[in-house]
């Protein structure tokens, strides 16, 4: 690195751009006008409502201009993520200084009036959120919510050999258990081909109202904390800025050469790239106080150094006249007349400080991912149909149908190195183990003998924290490459969260122009509600689909495909997408296979309709429709609906299949929901709807409250559930073929003929089941071995 890095004059001149960002940051906080104190500061100066948090603020600005420094001297690419929960007027700041700020937005100008805007647009109406939003340049991380910054700047780097994410981690964020998990990430970062994580924990030793954890242990237990995770921590510590900035320099100038040695050694062409220990990577400890260079005590309570300066310190400067000269003396400590020129721009000296083009943090093209994002190279999913030798016939299981698919997406993208499947360790168990043909797990920890599919390079991420896996891939997207989460249904309730900040995340950013689209988040959620008879209730939760309908429905898309030909169809739309969260639910076991691949790919694209083959209605409307959505409420209704046609011919049955779930809303709320007239020709506006619901059945009912059929009866997950056989999880919760055909009858005008002995004989059905189960503990033979018959009336 470059050792005039300690050299004093630009120490003092990095000293002088780190007021500079304290200014602006206190000045987003309280000033409606008067931005450069041109006079003194009055009442109508002040903003009428003040927000913010100030205690994180100028750690961060002082990193930042420290890392500018680095990027310079050696030409770094660098992304910065802002990890304390309300770093905003940090990273405004100093977009704003380096030009980037201005270039995208070009109302908010570089000199007085420009300054007054950027002011007044913090936390006000209409302007810009108090964190690292998408709104700002350079950000990658939505900062509302602690706890994701880290996995995020890995899933940055993984495949960005020159990528350097500088994470700053908060020291009440490092309480949370995503962020505690994600040190162990560097277990699986390969220096030959990943870029570098510079983690810097700052601790300014207070949250809202309480110290933090590790401010308030001994340094030697934090230091041996961070060895133990496998960093090699470097401490700055202290509160005079010059003799910080100097450590700050040192620090950094020692952490880059450190990162440069580790890479250069792995990817030393005579090792062919082979890794052969881990490295233990750098870091940097920040102990400084909270609320740095503010005022030290407001109303003779302590601030500076104090939980009361984590959001506004001064809280009444437009009412209180003490207050108001105190923030105007804070204001001036800075010495504004310094650092701006009579236009109100940063003065050239300073401004040559920041790095240049897209080597600026705010304007790095890897923090606007959309821009390097590339097509996936596909194969054709039509070819990895199966042999349908007859409708119905029994499957290998869907997730292992779509297993080859992805191994053959994996290797057609080797070259190109951007899609990575990520999974808390249950690859395998969802059935996808063919995709192993074609890459292992990456993984850089130790191995031993009988270890499997493990190496430092692999397309499989797998650790078994949900929370890891999603901020990986969340921080991979957001980069401007693709991927996929596969997870077990239950248990990806524990991102949900997660999938909030994403989902918003996705919101704001379509609505703004200079931001590319990136691809989609893509769950394939399997180990699903209805085959987790093994496992019992602590595995049944079919819920995440009602958690994310809540969601804007530009953003959020479900599909429940009922066989293995509709999931390579629908998961290859899924991956050729754009910013979308796809939310994909299938199946692993053995299942029937209803359609061709040509069906599959018509049924899909419509996203719902009538199954003639199924039916027998003729021209007139039928007496009842049969609905369903998802792979086992297909298999339960076409079993109903055979057991129907076999014994109340006269009985007229339309079934519908759904497959994208959004289709049963109004268009007018959601751009797949189908009108209400098309809505009718498939339900009808009178006829019972005896409709089969993969999750829980209040979901369907809010999806089609306003449409004109009054009579949908939904069956679904009723929160029954126990270790017992597969059909039987049907039946205790009235999903079954029995309680499906009952349920019809009950429903209709008048009984048909025999309906009545048709109901007694399916309730002893019911009774029979449970006494063989609880004999023979398996199912009986006519659900077991039960399939579709080509005519269920002959049956």
């Amino acid at each position: 690195m470059d050792n005039t890095a300690r050299l004093p004059d630009l120490l003092q001149r990095i000293d002088a751009y780190w007021r500079a960002a304290n200014y602006l940051s206190v000045g987003q906080m309280y000033l409606f006008d008067n931005p450069l104190l041109r006079r003194p500061l009055t009442p109508a100066d002040i903003k009428p409502m003040l927000l913010g948090h100030w205690g994180t603020t100028p750690g961060q600005n002082f990193i930042y201009a420290h890392l500018n420094r680095v990027i310079k001297a050696g030409d770094l690419n660098m992304i910065y993520l802002s990890g304390p929960g309300h770093g905003g007027p940090a990273v405004v700041a100093h977009t704003y200084l380096e030009g980037t700020y201005s270039e995208i937005y070009p109302n908010i100008s570089r000199d007085e009036a420009g300054l007054r805007r950027l002011f007044v647009q913090f936390s006000f109406p209409g302007g810009i959120p108090s964190h690292a939003s998408p709104e700002c340049p350079g950000s990658i991380h939505e900062g509302g919510e602690l706890g994701y910054s880290l996995a995020h700047a890995f899933g940055a780097v993984f495949d960005n050999p020159d990528l350097i994410a500088a994470c700053v981690v908060g020291d009440g964020e490092a309480e949370t258990g995503p962020l505690a998990t994600a040190w162990h990430s560097n277990k699986f970062l390969n220096p030959a081909t990943d870029g570098a994580v510079l983690p810097i924990l700052h601790l300014n030793g207070y949250k809202i109202a309480n110290p933090t954890l590790l401010a308030r242990i001994g340094r030697d237990e934090l230091e041996q904390l961070l060895h133990g995770y496998g960093w090699a921590p470097i401490v700055v510590e202290g509160r005079d800025p010059m003799p910080m900035h100097e450590a700050m320099a040192a620090a950094l100038d020692q952490t880059i050469e450190r990162i440069q040695q580790i890479q250069n050694r792995a990817r030393d062409p005579r090792l062919g790239g082979q890794v052969f220990e881990r490295p233990r990577w750098p870091m940097i400890v920040l102990i400084s106080p909270k609320g740095w260079t503010g005022p030290e005590t407001v109303d003779d309570r302590p601030v500076e150094g104090s939980f009361r300066s984590h959001q506004v310190p001064i809280g009444q400067p437009a009412t209180n006249p003490a207050h108001l000269a105190q923030l105007e003396s804070w204001l001036r400590s800075y010495r504004p007349e310094e650092l701006f020129d009579d236009q109100g721009a940063l003065r050239p000296e300073l401004a040559e400080l920041a790095p240049t083009g897209d080597r600026r943090m705010g304007a790095n093209p890897h923090a606007n991912g959309g821009l390097l994002l590339r097509d996936l190279r596909m194969p054709d999913f039509r070819e990895y149909a199966a042999a349908v030798v007859r409708r119905g016939a029994p499957g290998i299981g869907d997730t292992h149908a779509l297993g080859p698919f992805l191994r053959d997406i994996v290797r057609l993208n080797e070259a190109q190195r951007n899609f990575r499947i990520f999974g808390p360790d249950e690859t395998l168990s969802n059935g996808l183990e063919t995709v192993f043909e074609a890459t292992s797990r990456q993984w850089l920890a130790a191995t031993a003998p009988g270890d499997d599919l493990l190496a430092a390079q692999g397309r499989v991420m797998e650790m078994l924290s949900e929370h890891q896996c999603q901020g990986w891939l969340e921080g991979y997207l957001l980069t401007g490459r693709h991927g996929l989460f596969n997870c077990y249904e239950a248990f990806i309730h524990i991102v949900d969260s997660m999938f909030n900040q994403h989902a918003k995340w996705l919101k704001v950013s379509a609505g703004l122009a200079w931001r590319q689209r990136i691809a989609s988040l893509n769950y394939l959620i399997a180990s699903h509600v209805w085959r987790q008879d093994h496992n019992g209730f602590s595995h049944q939760d079919p819920g995440f689909i009602d958690h994310v309908v809540n969601k804007k429905a530009e953003v959020v898309r479900v599909y429940l495909p009922p066989d293995g030909h509709c999931l390579l169809s629908v998961m290859d739309h899924c991956l050729r997408s754009r910013h979308y969260a796809n939310v994909v639910i299938a199946g692993k076991h053995p299942a029937p296979q209803w359609l061709t691949m040509d069906e599959a790919v018509l049924h899909c694209s419509r996203g719902i309709g009538v199954w003639d083959w199924a039916g027998n209605e003729g021209d007139d409307p039928p007496d009842v429709v049969m609905a369903c959505c998802g792979d086992v409420p297909t298999l339960e209704t076409l079993a109903a609906v055979a057991i129907l046609r076999e014994h109340l011919p006269e009985l007229t049955i339309r079934v519908v299949n759904v497959v994208d779930l959004m289709k049963l809303q109004p268009a007018s709320e959601h751009p797949h929901g189908l009108t209400d007239t098309d809505f009718d020709d498939l339900f009808t506006d009178d006829r019972p709807v005896i409709f089969a619901f993969h999750g829980y059945p209040w979901l369907v009912h809010r999806l089609t409250y306003c449409r004109h059929n009054r009579r949908i009866y939904v069956h679904g997950y009723q929160e029954e559930g126990t270790i017992t056989t597969p059909f039987d999880m049907t039946v205790l919760n009235e999903l079954d073929r029995f309680h499906l055909a009952i349920d019809v009858i009950n429903r209709l005008p008048r009984p048909h003929t025999r309906a009545a002995r048709l109901k007694r004989l399916l309730g002893d059905k019911l009774i029979m089941h449970r006494q063989y189960i609880d004999r023979h503990g398996r199912d009986m033979p006519e659900v077991r071995d039960w399939q579709w018959a080509d005519d269920p009336g002959t049956a």
